[in-house]
């Protein structure tokens, strides 16, 4: 199966906060914020979006395409993503602008407050995907993450005049694209990727109702948090997905990235929505884990061991002979 991973490169800025942020919100005074927080630590660590949910696939051993733009400061994350099973060799490389950076603090409560410069993400723009698979030919499926704006619909409209099955995941952008905007993303994505405030988002800005998202897409995932996800279709009953266990909550950030990643490796391997959820869950559980979103790593046998736990060991069989060691 060939996959296309279009979406953001960046850099993340993580920093902890060891209290609640709402313990400093005047519920009052909500429309004069002005808040400082001495964090505890900084690390900075590779991101992105597409850049995340490529990486997942790569150590999955799917091999994904990565379709994005990068800054000058990007060789060293570019050898990351190549060492790791990604193709970067479709990456927009400026000459004169930084790739884009995420910053972002976390509480106690795994709360986040974050702010995001695109930096050269805006170049994305410019890159045409029909070259691409010219190139290397036409993808099975073309993920369309956050990014820019007008990549995003460029791509999304290239994809389906072409036949392309895509998997539609605007999440972070929600909150930036017009109602018809978003509605142009939806509309006829085989998959589409929300959690549930961007569900909730997503229908007050389109002015679509719940059922209507549901109707213009095949399949509808939607992430719950701590009580897993939950994968939708019109006129089927919702397949239900648990969290597999977290052996500790260190950072959240990236995980709905790494379910992403472990979906869509479950659909190239060809097994159930069911198992596709699951795979999303394990890898997700990984990333929570660890500090960064593509610090993770996995042996096999414990993967697999976690997974029989979480889920059986008749689903834990069933995918043991397609995971990469």
């Amino acid at each position: 199966m060939k996959i296309g991973v279009a979406g953001s490169i960046g850099l993340d800025h993580l920093m902890t906060f060891s209290g609640k942020f709402t313990d400093s919100f005047v519920t009052s005074s909500l429309e004069k914020i002005s808040l400082s927080f001495l964090v505890d630590d900084l690390e900075v660590r590779r991101g992105g979006t597409g850049a995340n949910i490529a990486f997942g696939l790569g150590v999955l051993g799917i091999n994904p395409t990565l379709i994005a733009a990068a800054g000058m400061d990007f060789s060293d994350y570019d050898a990351w993503l190549s060492r790791h099973g990604v193709d970067t060799s479709h990456v927009v490389i400026s000459e004169s602008l930084h790739t884009a950076h995420f910053v972002v603090t976390t509480d106690t409560e795994l709360n986040q407050i974050a702010s995001f410069f695109p930096g050269a993400m805006s170049l994305a723009r410019d890159i045409e995907l029909m070259p691409i698979m010219n190139k290397i030919g036409k993808f099975d499926l073309l993920i369309v993450s956050p990014d820019d704006p007008e990549a995003m619909l460029r791509h999304t409209e290239t994809a389906i005049s072409q036949g392309v099955a895509i998997a539609a995941d605007p999440s972070q952008q929600l909150a930036y694209m017009s109602g018809d905007q978003i509605r142009r993303l939806i509309d006829g994505a085989t998959y589409l990727f929300l959690n549930e405030y961007e569900l909730a988002l997503a229908i007050q800005k389109t002015g679509w109702s719940d059922l209507e998202i549901l109707e213009r897409v095949k399949y509808r995932v939607v992430t719950l948090g701590s009580q897993g996800a939950k994968i939708e279709s019109k006129g089927v009953d919702p397949v239900l997905i648990g969290c597999a266990k977290e052996k500790s909550k260190i950072d959240p950030t990236g995980v709905g990235d790494a379910f992403r990643a472990g979906f869509i490796a479950g659909l190239s391997w060809g097994v159930s929505h069911e198992r596709c959820g699951q795979i999303g869950s394990m890898l997700a559980t990984y990333v929570i884990e660890t500090k960064g979103t593509q610090e993770y790593h996995y042996v096999k046998s414990e993967f697999i061991d976690r997974f029989a736990e979480a889920f059986g060991e008749g689903a834990a069989s069933e995918i043991s002979g397609l995971l990469p060691s």
